[in-house]
């Protein structure tokens, strides 16, 4: 506050200097000093940590508290992983053939070997240091982390078993491990618990050996101790996989998805829950009796001592309860009162917050409220793809940040084990380790005018059956070898014939109805 109202200051000192007058204010109309709309907005004029580190605490706090307690939070969110992580990633290898000196024949049969190896992996238990998560168990994990804290953390350890091939495990952290240590102030080298060289690269990690939130438990022997863990071996295996969006320049850490939206969604919940509740008072009196006495009745009823008519009458207190008959202290008299629950504008008004909202975690309101009662097919196909748009720009992000760091550890210790022949892995790594992800598939809202469109975009040669499969969570080399077999099967039964004459019916195309 005192560096804005500074800034503001140097800038009214230089007007005058220059000549100007201050009635003109600024040659923007967003940068005015003396607009009254615009007088009281002093932001700070902060760096991307010196902004987002004191906040942080804060708003990962409430961004857990809102998902926890919030239907419509916690419902985005895990439609957030559904269709971005759903059953997990895939592993599509595809080495970078001609950069290896190789051709593509070689890299249709490394690619099946390592994604056969691959599968051995990923698809049991053995990926994870707790033994406890496949690897899209920990894929949705470490998304979903990212979703609420804003950031996620796996350390890859070497951890050999009995009769486990692999020894590369992913142990997923909580980001509220990563700070400095002994609590110290952030400095330049040093923000955020993560220790940098002069450009911004990653150096160190310092992570508390225990979560700071268990020594309420009293279950923590590590709970004031920290350890700083390289960000790389001399070699340049990855220590630890840090997964956070940079939203500016040198931006340290991450901040939950919620962060815009918090306020609007807590006065949300608290105006629905006020709504609600009023609606239940006013329906918990059903009729009243008032008494016909009068003042000095009612005093001799008390032995002649109107003090204790009011004494007793403090004491009075009623039970509500639904469909009660509610009688009146003697001498009270009650004037109606029926407000109107819930208020009229209620549905528009949470409606207009919720589109909002849902701008903000790039879900249409459709989507994030599940309602297509309001819509009709091309308003809803529409919204959808915007929705995907961002869901695939979320995957690749997730890939490239998480899935394809783990592949390469993994990848090096197949290497090394001589499971995988790879010459010069280290001097060729990204050759070696390019792959595609296919994560759960988009669906389809007319699945005949979809299945029409896809036949023609293949046919005009705009896309292909690898890009078709993919948008629906298929491998096409494995759909081909089951219709092959399905093929073959029918053949062997007499039943090819027919099915071919069936699937050169003509297709009838409906109209486009409104939903109901």
């Amino acid at each position: 506050m005192i560096q804005a109202i500074s800034t503001t200051i140097r800038r009214a000192v230089k007007r005058v200097q220059g000549g100007l007058r201050l009635s003109a204010d600024a040659a923007h109309q967003g940068a005015s000093l003396i607009s009254r709309e615009l007088a009281s907005w002093l932001p700070s004029q902060g760096s991307a940590d010196a902004d987002l580190l004191p906040d942080l605490p804060t708003l990962v706090a409430r961004s857990r508290d809102l998902i926890r307690n919030h239907g419509i939070a916690s419902g985005a969110t895990q439609t957030l992983v559904d269709n971005v992580v759903g059953g997990g990633l895939r592993l599509s290898s595809v080495p970078d053939y001609r950069a290896l000196g190789k051709d593509k024949d070689w890299a249709e049969e490394w690619s099946q070997k390592v994604e056969s190896l691959w599968r051995s992996w990923a698809e049991t238990t053995d990926c994870d240091a707790s033994n406890s998560l496949t690897f899209s168990g920990l894929t949705a994990q470490v998304f979903r982390a990212a979703l609420l804290n804003g950031e996620s953390l796996a350390l890859p350890l070497w951890m050999p078993r009995p009769s486990v091939r692999f020894a590369s495990r992913m142990q997923v952290i909580e980001s509220d491990r990563l700070s400095n240590p002994n609590l110290r102030m952030d400095t330049t080298n040093l923000r955020g618990g993560i220790e940098s060289d002069a450009f911004g690269a990653p150096v160190a990690y310092w992570l508390r050996k225990s979560h700071p939130g268990d020594a309420l438990l009293g279950a923590s022997l590590f709970a004031g101790e920290w350890e700083r863990v390289p960000a790389l071996t001399a070699w340049g295996r990855r220590r630890v996989i840090h997964v956070h969006d940079k939203e500016r320049t040198g931006q340290t850490r991450g901040k939950p998805i919620l962060s815009a939206v918090l306020q609007q969604f807590k006065m949300l919940d608290h105006y629905q829950r006020t709504e609600l509740q009023a609606a239940v008072v006013n329906a918990m009196v059903a009729a009243v009796i008032e008494t016909p006495l009068d003042s000095q009745s009612i005093a001799e009823m008390m032995g002649g001592d109107a003090n204790a008519y009011l004494t007793t009458k403090n004491e009075y207190r009623v039970q509500l309860k639904g469909g009660a008959v509610i009688p009146l202290y003697p001498g009270d008299q009650l004037k109606p009162f029926t407000p109107a629950r819930p208020a009229s504008q209620y549905s528009m008004f949470v409606e207009t917050v919720l589109r909002h909202i849902g701008t903000a975690l790039g879900l249409p309101y459709e989507l994030l409220l599940k309602d297509f009662s309001k819509t009709n097919y091309s308003s809803a196909r529409a919204a959808l793809l915007e929705a995907w748009r961002f869901f695939r720009g979320r995957r690749q992000w997730l890939a490239t940040h998480w899935a394809t760091p783990v592949y390469e550890l993994w990848l090096e210790e197949a290497v090394n084990l001589g499971l995988v022949e790879a010459p010069d892995f280290y001097g060729s790594r990204y050759a070696y380790t390019r792959a595609k992800w296919i994560g759960p598939g988009r669906g389809w809202i007319d699945p005949v005018k979809e299945a029409q469109a896809a036949q023609i975009r293949m046919d005009a040669g705009i896309s292909t059956l690898e890009d078709e499969c993919a948008e629906q969570g298929l491998d096409w080399e494995e759909v081909l070898e089951q219709r092959a077999r399905e093929r073959a099967r029918m053949e062997e039964l007499g039943l090819l014939e027919a099915a071919v004459e069936s699937s050169r019916r003509p297709v009838v195309n409906q109209p486009e109805e409104r939903v109901a």
